[in-house]
């Protein structure tokens, strides 16, 4: 690739998928926002409410990892059979997970919204209705997130953006309506905004099917639904999503103990935790286009053994990202006091929401270097042990300790609680980058018939 054609490759698929991330980001943002006007214990509800989910998306996006890797790989060699087995068989796995995760959250919704929070009837009775609605979000999440990835490794990228905007102006309207009871419809409160996204995600997946019938299967009569990747290439398959569904897990679960621990500080600091995490959202999503471009452009690349040019355009790729990172922190620095008065919540949880913006906006480079060059290029080689190993060690040995130090052993605010447990960020970088100039990573799929 030339210089300019690379840039326009980035872009094309970058801008599209970032803004389709913030969309998405802005469907957990409106209902924060609209819940936020029903008071700190709705806002607390739909987050303890909405960890399963949390980690159910984690997962879904190493399935999507995965299919990213295989379909722009084979693509790369101009192997469409192999890509289209490919979809099928990650599109198979993302439709498993999410009945799995329907069912145990159908089961066991009191256990799972207990998990997270003291004891407060309030908030365990509105989690408990938010989370046996929400899980109705996961099925049509799964089939839209793998169709995605094809659609936009065969140039398209433009399309699930059309897509994702046009279910984000329905969440919104049914979110305003489903809420407060507007348009004639009844007001629900927290169940509402969990129904307008139900409804949405359908919208989503319905308009995802279209669209891939238009760019895969309209004139085309070569697509064949197909399981079949051979001994071989389910053994590669294997090696390839075990070690990034197992350091996954283990991340959101660390995640989930992060959540633990704030529920567990003062009154009001969950809640604020909460009301950031829809701007981390909008922030990560706005970026997380770049890594979805490296992924899909050195994995091209490798397929075509063009293993120089691999290296050399994921520094490019990582500077590109650290650029709009710093950007974007800077923005947020200066605007994150314009953001918090949005909820009604009491002045001291503004004031602690303000003060968690000001650390994620200052750890924001960090997370999305890892993201672009840990997410991205790494992984495009297939060999996600790398970074199941880097992760794990992040979380667990850093991250979590940390965590529950600050907050139980020294009792520090939750600010510094979040800011002292990000410093795994730090480590992952540094590991991150001796893998990358490492060049092990760098590795061409085998075709197995």
């Amino acid at each position: 690739m030339k210089k300019e054609s690379f840039l326009a490759s980035v872009v094309g698929i970058a801008v599209p998928v970032g803004l389709q991330s913030m969309l998405q980001s802005s469907f957990s943002m409106i209902d924060q926002l609209m819940v936020g006007q029903l008071g700190s214990t709705a806002v607390s509800a739909v987050e303890v409410a909405g960890r399963p989910a949390f980690i159910y998306s984690v997962i879904l996006g190493a399935a999507a990892t995965i299919a990213g890797i295989m379909i722009s790989q084979y693509l790369g060699m101009e192997d469409r059979n192999m890509a289209d087995r490919s979809l099928s068989v990650n599109l198979t796995a993302a439709a498993a997970l999410a009945l799995l995760f329907t069912v145990l959250c159908a089961l066991f919704p009191e256990q799972i919204v207990g998990l997270y929070i003291e004891d407060d009837p309030a908030i365990l009775a509105a989690g408990r209705n938010y989370l046996l609605c929400i899980l109705w979000t996961y099925l049509p999440m799964g089939i839209s997130s793998i169709l995605a990835v094809m659609v936009r490794c065969l140039g398209r990228a433009v399309w699930p953006l059309a897509a994702g905007i046009a279910s984000a102006v329905v969440n919104t309207m049914l979110n305003y309506g489903l809420i407060f009871g507007h348009f004639g419809l009844p007001a629900l409160g927290v169940t509402g905004a969990a129904a307008a996204s139900i409804i949405s995600q359908f919208v989503n997946m319905l308009l995802m099917l279209v669209i891939f019938y238009l760019v895969r299967l309209r004139g085309q009569k070569d697509f064949r639904f197909s399981l079949s990747l051979g001994t071989g290439g389910y053994r590669q398959y294997l090696m390839m999503m075990l070690p990034i569904l197992i350091a996954e897990l283990l991340w959101s679960l660390g995640q989930n103990v992060n959540t633990f621990i704030y529920g567990h500080l003062e009154k009001g600091d969950l809640a604020a935790m909460s009301m950031t995490g829809p701007i981390q959202g909008l922030f990560i999503g706005a970026l997380s286009g770049v890594s979805q471009a490296a992924g899909i452009l050195i994995g091209k690349r490798l397929g075509a053994n063009e293993y120089e040019e691999a290296y050399w355009e994921s520094k490019k790729l990582v500077g590109y990202g650290l650029a709009g990172s710093l950007l974007l922190s800077a923005l947020l620095i200066c605007l994150r006091q314009t953001y918090v008065p949005l909820y009604n919540v009491e002045p001291g949880v503004r004031e602690t929401a303000a003060r968690l913006l000001l650390a994620f906006a200052l750890l924001a480079p960090v997370k999305v270097t890892n993201m672009i060059l840990g997410g991205g290029v790494v992984r495009s080689g297939g060999k996600t042990a790398y970074i199941m190993a880097i992760d794990i060690a992040g979380t667990w040995l850093i991250g979590v300790p940390l965590g529950l130090t600050t907050a139980f052993l020294f009792h520090l605010p939750v600010e510094w609680v979040y800011f002292l447990l990000s410093q795994e960020e730090l480590v992952r970088l540094a590991m991150t980058l001796m893998v990358f100039r490492r060049r092990g990573w760098m590795n061409r799929l085998s075709v197995s018939e």
